[in-house]
């Protein structure tokens, strides 16, 4: 069975999780405390270098970054399948989850936003903003993208769920957390609520996490 070193906040392995669950791969979670800062750990470390969550281990293939494995469970797990046929719509589904994973969920990682309490006094309120913003940035361009294309239906991309499903919806609940205003963006928000009515989406979401109690 694969082992998944997870932590129930962290969105990038919320995302590990959603695609797991939907392909129907049993794994065991190996829970990593991010506040208790495991992730630091020389036990840790000596698995995933980059002390980041999440980390996948496929019988002694250790795997790092959510886009790349979920991309590792597309190839070997094909069915049912995150990316759909021909090259240009999988590049637009890679290219929505990179919206999230790349350009959105690096500036409001924790480690950043310790940093800018550490470094430049930033007091809670800053932060708070701060996240608000690149959240703000972010969704502005993918509800934009998703309107402009005409391919989302149910999900980012027509009646499937995708990689880039796998991505919005842990950011959705670190915009909920944060308390952002996401009325700005209802086809996002359908997306989500839509999601979110599906068992792999349920079962991988935080508060079912064994570690959040």
């Amino acid at each position: 069975m694969m082992k998944l070193y997870t932590f129930f906040r962290s969105s990038a392995a919320f995302r590990v999780r959603i695609a797991m669950n939907y392909k129907g791969l049993p794994y065991e979670p190996v829970l990593i405390s991010l506040p208790r800062r495991d992730h630091l750990s020389a036990d840790y470390t000596s698995v995933n270098p980059q002390a980041l969550l999440p980390t996948l281990d496929d019988g002694g293939n250790l795997m790092a970054q959510s886009l790349a494995i979920m991309e590792y469970l597309e190839e070997t797990h094909p069915q049912p399948r995150l990316l759909p046929e021909g090259a240009a719509d999988r590049a637009y589904v890679r290219g929505l989850s990179q919206v999230v994973a790349c350009d959105m969920h690096p500036l409001n990682n924790l480690r950043v936003l310790r940093h800018l309490k550490a470094a430049f006094g930033a007091e809670e309120d800053k932060l708070n903003n701060w996240y608000r913003h690149w959240i703000a940035e972010g969704f502005k361009g993918l509800e934009g993208t998703l309107a402009k294309s005409g391919k989302s239906g149910r999900y980012c991309y027509r009646d499937m769920v995708t990689m880039a499903d796998c991505c919005l919806v842990p950011q959705v609940f670190n915009a909920q957390r944060y308390e952002c205003d996401l009325s700005l963006y209802p086809l996002l928000m359908r997306i989500h609520e839509n999601c979110m009515k599906l068992a792999p989406f349920i079962a991988a979401g935080p508060a079912k996490q064994p570690d959040a109690a």
